[in-house]
């Protein structure tokens, strides 16, 4: 079952579950205890435009998945993210969808999640946010925190998620980085720590001295590729810092960086890992500064797997039965297969190829022949895979968001977050000849949880609600170029979408009648108020005690 938002764990919780997995890893195989430890989940999250795309492509260039950065929207270089990879993502040079990739660095296996920047699809970022175990924020030092950015720190510190905050774009003329540092504590809400300090910024940014490792690497600014460091210092007290930048920035390095360790104090890494205090890094992805600073450091301190809530009990990645949940449905991956793949987050046990899993909604066994790992766009087929991994299943309608996999147990994952949707827009069918395809294709967009599906009768009308106006151009977009049908939206004026149950069947039965202009179904058939106005809902509410109003499509 889908809950709404809820924090996951306090930090007495978090220290609890701890000590119960450190117990639990010493009865197993060092194979399986390894796998585990080695994983790092993570997604990467930003306001739109703060370069956190450009930051995932880095990421992939120093793991070695790629071999040269192409630019996300540029005319001149006509590459593309390699994250980014709808038809529209390509077009318009945003993220409209998580995407999933997974690689090593340094005997590391890193899942990383890049997720969709713009409001309009915070949704499918907040629902990502349960499927990791820590999170990358990227800040712009040219805007600093933007209303979005808060937005997600909001989500990150009710799931007492871990958080390293990357300040981009330090190669323009930005904010200060100590105001910067003072602006994250107040508008984040959460003590931070910087561990890399930018020597300068704008034109005469030289690189960042790594304050966790206490080196110093000076790089070459290299758009598309990854270069070896130029020359790597020792001490601060080395002539050679002044020698590389100059007695004036030299200096002045070292004076930040005594007031930093002064007022600061040391690097705590259970503070890090528990949410309380936020790492910080400073760099330009764009340039590659910064980023082999903040990858290693990552390696080193960030969480793996951890354990997880249900609403039966505390689930363990170190148990031997295997558990998981999906997160994430999307249709057509691949637009020439017409595939439908959910995106299942592995949080305790092995998951094995050709193995019979319980689903604990549906109640049934489903066995899976192809199960996948992610690079982007492109899969291949794996035989196992261990907590933390994200593994692609094929489905055939069998999977909703928030559904349970396990090996018998009847567990339901907590904190999978829905949304009331708050634009609706009745869909208009433009090719009577594209009826089926049209059908085919808004049900299967709309399982990917970007949208709501409401029936409106008479007519069997159909209305999509979503909490954001570009929802709708590219359901749009997709649904021509994926299913070749074609169609427009025409807005309707509804407030709120509201389910309804009651004991007292007549008086909602009466309810609906009167309300019969309002009243629709959802795709599994239960009944939804739309409300015209805060008002007119507060009334509904007050006129009908008998009756509850929902805002999430759960009924709890």
């Amino acid at each position: 079952m889908l809950g709404i938002i809820n924090p996951i764990m306090s930090e007495n919780l978090y220290s609890i579950m701890e000590e119960n997995t450190n117990a639990i890893k010493t009865n197993k195989s060092k194979g399986f205890t390894e796998e585990i430890e080695k994983r790092r989940t993570f997604a990467i999250i930003s306001h739109p435009d703060a370069g956190k795309t450009t930051l995932t492509e880095k990421f992939l260039l120093f793991g070695g998945q790629i071999q040269t950065a192409g630019a996300v929207k540029n005319n001149k270089i006509k590459k593309t993210a390699t994250s980014d990879f709808m038809e529209i993502e390509k077009q318009r040079g945003i993220s409209v969808a998580t995407s999933v990739m997974g690689f090593e660095y340094q005997g590391v296996k890193i899942n990383l999640l890049d997720t969709p920047g713009h409001k309009d699809f915070a949704e499918d970022t907040y629902r990502t946010l349960t499927a990791v175990d820590s999170v990358i924020l990227v800040v712009d030092c040219v805007k600093g925190v933007e209303p979005q950015t808060e937005r997600l720190m909001e989500v990150c510190r009710m799931r007492n998620t871990p958080v390293i905050v990357f300040v981009n774009k330090m190669d323009r003329e930005g904010k200060v980085p100590f105001d910067l540092l003072d602006e994250l504590e107040e508008k984040l809400n959460i003590k931070v720590r910087p561990l890399s300090w930018p020597i300068s910024m704008g034109m005469g940014f030289k690189g960042v001295y790594n304050l966790y490792e206490k080196s110093l690497n000076l790089f070459e600014a290299n758009k598309q590729k990854v270069e070896k460091n130029i020359v790597a210092i020792p001490s601060l007290d080395s002539s050679i810092l002044d020698d590389e930048i100059g007695n004036k920035l030299a200096d002045q390095l070292r004076e930040e960086v005594e007031l930093i360790e002064g007022v600061y104090g040391p690097f705590e890494n259970e503070s890090y890992k528990t949410g309380v205090v936020a790492p910080v890094f400073f760099g330009s992805a764009v340039n590659n500064f910064g980023i082999k600073e903040l990858l290693d450091t990552f390696i080193r301190i960030a969480p793996n797997p951890r354990v997880r809530e249900t609403e039966e009990r505390i689930v363990d990645p170190f148990e031997d039965g295997f558990s998981g949940f999906v997160f994430k449905i999307h249709a057509n991956l691949d637009p020439k297969h017409r595939d439908r793949i959910a995106f299942l987050r592995i949080c305790s046990g092995k998951f094995e190829r050709n193995k019979n899993y319980y689903h604990t909604r549906l109640a049934k066994s489903l066995k899976f022949y192809n199960p996948t790992s992610f690079m982007a766009q492109d899969k291949s087929v794996i035989d196992e895979a261990f907590p933390g991994d994200i593994v692609g299943l094929y489905d055939t309608g069998n999977f909703k968001i928030g559904d349970t996999l396990t090996e018998g147990e009847k567990l339901n994952f907590k904190g999978i977050p829905s949304f009331s949707p708050e634009i609706f827009k009745e869909l208009v069918n433009t090719d009577p000849m594209k009826s089926k395809q049209l059908e085919k294709g808004i049900q299967q967009l709309t399982d990917e949880g970007v949208a709501q599906l409401f029936t409106l009768q008479p007519g069997n009308r159909k209305i999509i609600g979503t909490v954001g106006e570009l929802q709708f151009e590219v359901i749009q977009f997709r649904l021509l170029h994926e299913y070749g049908a074609s169609c427009r939206f025409e807005h309707m004026n509804f407030f709120k979408a509201c389910w309804m149950t009651s004991d007292d069947k007549p008086k909602l039965r009466d309810f609906c009648e009167l309300k019969n202009r309002n009243i629709v179904t959802d795709k599994e058939g239960q009944i939804v108020y739309l409300a015209d106005s805060e008002w007119s809902l507060n009334v509904a509410i007050q006129n009908n005690p008998t009756i509850k109003f929902h805002f999430t499509s759960e009924l709890k």
